[in-house]
Formats: structure tokens, sequence, C-alpha cells
């Protein structure tokens, strides 16, 4: 029975890609720790659950994201289409329209904009950059447009009080089991996702074209519909965190979603997503959003500036790209003749 139980856990750590997200979660744990020493507050319960309800919404991102690094592509649209999503909720809510309507009208037009990009980058072979610069731009055009270039009133002045508590206790400020109801809801379609592309066809063929898409075809994969399946991912995604933000600030905002794109892109590689495509684990999606959050919230605690808050980010994400492609070259551990 132990022989088993080592065999498993063998077979798990050696699984591809498992090395960046143990060595994420162990930079997350010293990370913690190091901030926790500088400032106890950073330990207390108060901080971990604010922690872990303001990492929810770049986990969320991070895995539509990482969806589309895996097949080789990127979404520069996600973070406008944040933005549309909570300003097409808001509005409707603060004309009366029930939170659930709203929603599906929210979720719907992502979807559109999801099938938009994946038929562009898809069937249309536009370079992922271009097509999805270009959507970037439209969706969040239709933000501003949608309420007439200005933000919305609280939704409670259109959805009443009641039901407008009710909307953001559900995506934000309430609780469930002591924990906020946004980890809960980013943690289930967190599962979800991780289940679709680490068990079933569709996640197979995902990797298969972000390994190499020729051969993906030769092999029978439908690389149109799989692009699609991957950008309606990271609609969904976009979606979800769109009313989010709606749900915090109990209005819609323009700006909502302003470069969340580029938040995305590190939690993905951060946590060893390769942006050349084929290879990582949403796992590891999930420790480098909570990296991300941990120093973002550890700076904040310390009394960092901003300046330096981005600075340290962004070195990690370039140290990440750069172990990813040498040791995809090969040279890693090699010695010199």
């Amino acid at each position: 029975m132990n022989e088993n139980k080592q065999s498993a856990v063998k077979r798990f750590l050696s699984a591809r890609g498992m090395g960046a997200v143990v060595t994420a979660f162990a930079g997350l744990v010293v990370i913690y720790i190091a901030f926790g020493l500088i400032d106890r507050n950073v330990f207390s319960g108060q901080n971990v659950m604010n922690l872990l309800r303001s990492m929810s919404k770049y986990l969320l991102i991070g895995v539509g994201q990482s969806y589309l690094l895996i097949t080789g592509n990127i979404d520069l649209s996600i973070g406008s289409m944040v933005g549309m999503s909570a300003m097409i909720s808001a509005t409707l809510m603060t004309m009366g329209i029930s939170p659930a309507v709203a929603m599906l009208a929210a979720l719907a037009c992502c979807l559109c904009c999801g099938v938009v990009n994946g038929v562009l980058v898809g069937k249309f072979k536009l370079p992922p950059f271009i097509a999805t610069l270009g959507t970037m731009f439209v969706t969040r055009g239709a933000a501003y447009m949608v309420n007439n270039n200005r933000n919305t009133d609280a939704i409670a002045t259109g959805i009443g009080k009641e039901a407008g508590d009710s909307f953001q206790n559900f995506f934000y400020y309430g609780k469930t089991l002591g924990i906020f109801n946004t980890f809960w809801i980013a943690l289930i379609l967190f599962l979800i996702f991780f289940f679709l592309l680490s068990r079933t066809r569709t996640g197979r063929h995902i990797y298969a074209i972000g390994s190499n898409v020729d051969a993906a075809k030769l092999s029978g994969v439908n690389v149109v519909a799989t692009t699609i399946k991957a950008y309606l991912v990271s609609a969904v995604c976009a979606c979800v965190v769109g009313l989010i933000l709606c749900a915090q600030a109990g209005m819609g905002n323009m700006e909502a979603g302003n470069m969340y794109e580029m938040y995305g892109v590190a939690a993905g590689v951060i946590g060893g997503i390769s942006p050349l495509g084929g290879t990582g684990l949403l796992l590891g999606t999930f420790a480098g959003a909570a990296v991300w959050q941990t120093l973002e919230n550890g700076l904040n605690m310390i009394g960092a500036q901003v300046g330096i808050q981005r600075l340290v980010i962004g070195i990690i994400v370039v140290f990440s790209v750069l172990l990813d492609v040498v040791v995809r070259s090969g040279n890693f551990g090699k010695k010199s003749s």
C-alpha cells in the first residue's frame, strides 16, 4: 500500500510542468513568511480573508489567459471584457432589470466576443495579438457607450436596496463558512476549468495545439473549434470578474478591468504556464495569482510605493518567462564543452 502511495506521489510530481508549480508554491510560502516577519498584521485572519478575496479576481483572469497561453495564443481583450461586463450588468440594474437578467446579458455579450476572437484567430489565422487588440478597443468602446460615456449610478437606485445588497453580498461582501463568497466563486470555476483542461479530450486538444498545431491537425484535432472553446473560457472568466467588480463598487465603472489582461498573463507565467504554448498546469496559475496578490498585499502593508510594487512584480514576470525559455532550449543544466 505504501509503495502504491509512493508511486502515485512520484507520478504526480513527475507530471510535466509540476516542477514550476512546486517552485511557485514554495516562493509563495517564502514571500508570505518574509512579509509576515516584517509586519505581523500580514498573519492576521482578517488580512488572510481579504487576501483570498482580492486574489480571486487575478485567479479567474489568470485561468482564462492560461487556457490561451497553452494554445500559444493570448487575449488582450479580456480586461476590456471585464469592463464591458461590469457596465452592461450595472446599467441594466440601474434601469430596474433584475440582477439575473442583467448577468445573463453581460455573459451573452462576453461569449459573443469570445466567439469572434476564436474565429478570427482559429479560422482566419489572424495573429492573436492583432485580433484581440482590435476586440479590446471594441469591447472597451462598448463599455463607454452602454451608459452614454459615463459611469452608472448605484445599482440600488434601480433594483432597490434589498436586491442591490443581495447582489453585492453574493459576489463580494458576503461570506460562507467564514470565507468571502468571491473566493468560493473563483474556486468553483477554477476546479471546473481545471477538470476540463486536465481530464477531457478538449483539454488534450488545447495542449496539442500549443505544442504543434500542424501535428494536431494531422491527428484529427479541430483547431478552429478548440481555439473558440479556449476563447470562450476567457470570456466566461472576464464576465464573472466584471460582475465581481460591479458588486465591489456597487456601480459600473467604465475603466473596470483596465490592465487585467496583463495581470492574467502574469498569474499564468509566474505559475509556469509557458507563453510559447503547450505546457503548464492550472495549479500553477493558482499559485501565480496567490504570489501576485501576496506581493501586492505585503508591499502595501509595509508602505511600499506603487512604483516599487510594479517593479518587483515586473522583474518576477520577466524572470519566469526567461526561465521557461532557457529550460525549453535545453541549455538548462548543460555543461559547456
